[in-house]
């Protein structure tokens, strides 16, 4: 979700201010659905990060009477009991290639687009009205359930609800979560689950599988009228200052601006997978209708973010051929975009088509390299600096050394001094299998020399190696989701204790320093006077035991 460089002006909750345009699209692009009533439904959390985005700050002020009520109204939506005024629940239809294969029975199953929120932002000159979806998962079925209960579950949801937030914190692209409540329902997947219901927001909710839909079903008029819908709310960049009527597009503007609608998306696409393969995430169900055409992370799953370096991790066990995996991604974020190109091409011509997604690559590999370059702290464009970068990759992977404290380590690092010996060890595979621990860690220093040159080769002044380090530490996260944190948060709000739930989503927001030192720079100096492992002893830092069995998750939810 991009940021916006305004705040949002305030709105009470009970009064927000919907323009419902999916709803005004043709009827048979989705169903209307009441959400369905959930038992004994609790508000776990609620995120104000994402309130405040939204101007909801009535809902995370202290806890007055006007506050108290707004949370029990959400509280009410999220339990199916009520629609505040101007919803218009629906579940919208798409499909999409599932694990490569075409599947034209799907569409939403499990939750509704509830509507399309109205926020005011105080501009300089004029206030700008950005609109929000508001969607409900775990809503109930709808005619596009097939087989499913229409419910989710607590784990699913914890895992959703702050994975987003971390992202959103990274600056990745991401739907983000408003709130998340759990109910008094029991609900079958692999084994008997609490229900949950999530509150997700994202400035559209449109998927690759919504036009995939139209175009495999014959039915172009329709896809124009979808066309001219995302161009128009979505990608108004595209179109001529004079196009301002509610009109139809002609034939020629039409294709001129889904052209450029496409390449937009190409490159939005390209950078989000360049930051998955950047931060160590892994989607691990990267199906057409998991794609967002706003290119941004969308409909976690069985995600996974690295822990010991893995090139190929793949957390879903349903995914038995690894197509998913990893090292998959940037091929299979090019595969998706290349079915939204034949989903387009009944009206845009092939050969226009294909050449617009020859820039993938190189807007992925750009991206990438400026990303790592970042992540690296290197203060200048070199050429062999991808070459540090792969050998950089080669030495992690070797000793599956921790992803997350290799970087963090490495910003602590005063360049201008011999490289810290926990530095060294970490590098040298001290958690995985590595060979000869004499050559690991011959490696690991031949590596390190190599980095230090590059960066004091820069003859950069103490100040700015100074700003430098911040960087680094600015982008490097301390905290990350880790799988095996996130199963005992799970754990506890199905026990009923949502501070923990509480406890976690807060350093996520704020992953780049704990809560005691409160900004980067404190960080920094508690590294320079505690060591470059100093930080590393919160519980929310700790990577699972050396002999842990790996955690695979399923798509169920």
């Amino acid at each position: 979700m991009s940021d916006l460089p305004s705040a949002a002006i305030p709105q009470r909750f009970s009064a927000l201010r919907f323009n419902n345009r999916h709803a005004r699209l043709p009827e048979h692009f989705f169903a209307r659905v009441a959400p369905q009533s959930r038992l004994a439904t609790r508000l776990a959390d609620v995120n104000p990060d994402c309130a405040r985005l939204l101007g909801l700050t009535e809902l995370v002020e202290e806890d007055s009477p006007e506050s108290l009520s707004a949370r029990e109204q959400l509280r009410q939506v999220m339990a199916g009991e009520q629609l505040l005024a101007g919803m218009d629940a629906l579940a919208q239809k798409y499909t999409g290639h599932q694990f490569g294969q075409y599947n034209p029975q799907l569409g939403d199953g499990r939750g509704l687009l509830l509507g399309e929120l109205v926020v005011t932002r105080a501009g300089t000159d004029t206030p700008q009205e950005v609109t929000f979806d508001l969607h409900l998962k775990g809503a109930g079925r709808t005619p596009y359930s097939r087989f499913g209960d229409g419910q989710a579950v607590v784990r699913s949801s914890v895992r959703e609800y702050l994975a987003s937030e971390y992202m959103a914190a990274l600056g990745i692209p991401t739907s983000r979560a408003l709130a998340l409540a759990v109910n008094g329902e029991r609900v079958q997947r692999e084994t008997v689950e609490p229900g949950a219901t999530l509150m997700r927001v994202a400035e559209s909710h449109l998927r690759f599988g919504h036009f995939e839909w139209l175009a495999h079903s014959g039915r172009y008029d329709d896809l124009k009228v979808l066309i001219d819908h995302a161009l128009r709310e979505h990608f108004p960049e595209c179109l001529a200052e004079a196009v301002h009527s509610d009109a139809p597009l002609n034939d020629e503007v039409r294709v001129t601006a889904a052209l450029g609608m496409f390449k937009i998306v190409i490159a939005r696409t390209a950078r989000l997978i360049a930051a998955w393969q950047s931060y160590g995430f892994v989607h691990a169900v990267m199906n057409t209708d998991n794609m967002s055409l706003l290119g941004m992370t969308f409909d976690y799953g069985p995600y996974a973010f690295l822990d010991g370096y893995e090139a190929n991790l793949i957390p879903n066990h349903t995914d038995q051929a690894g197509r998913y995996g990893f090292a998959q991604q940037p091929g299979i974020g090019l595969w998706n975009l290349e079915r939204l190109g034949v989903a387009f091409s009944p009206l845009i011509d092939v050969d226009a088509l294909s050449e617009a997604l020859g820039q993938y690559e190189g807007e992925l590999q750009r991206e990438y390299a400026r990303l790592m370059r970042m992540r690296l702290g290197l203060p200048d464009t070199r050429e062999e600096d991808m070459t540090l970068v792969q050998q950089w990759r080669d030495l992690l992977t070797e000793g599956r050394v921790d992803h997350t404290h290799a970087y963090r380590l490495l910003s602590h690092w005063q360049v201008t001094q011999s490289a810290p010996e926990a530095l060294v060890l970490l590098l040298a595979g001290v958690r995985g299998p590595h060979g000869n621990a004499a050559e690991a860690r011959d490696k690991a220093e031949a590596w390190l020399a190599r980095y230090q040159e590059r960066v004091m080769a820069a003859e950069l002044s103490a100040q700015d190696e100074r700003q430098r380090r911040l960087a680094m530490l600015g982008c490097n996260p301390l905290y990350v989701p880790r799988t095996h944190l996130l199963l005992d948060v799970i754990a506890r709000v199905e026990q009923g204790d949502d501070s923990t739930l509480k406890a976690f989503r807060e350093r996520l927001a704020m992953p780049f320093f704990r809560p005691e030192e409160g900004s980067v720079e404190a960080a920094l100096a508690f590294g320079l006077a505690h060591g470059v492992e100093a930080e590393l002893v919160d519980e929310w830092t700790c990577p699972p035991a050396l002999d842990a069995a790996p955690i695979c998750m399923s798509c169920s939810s």
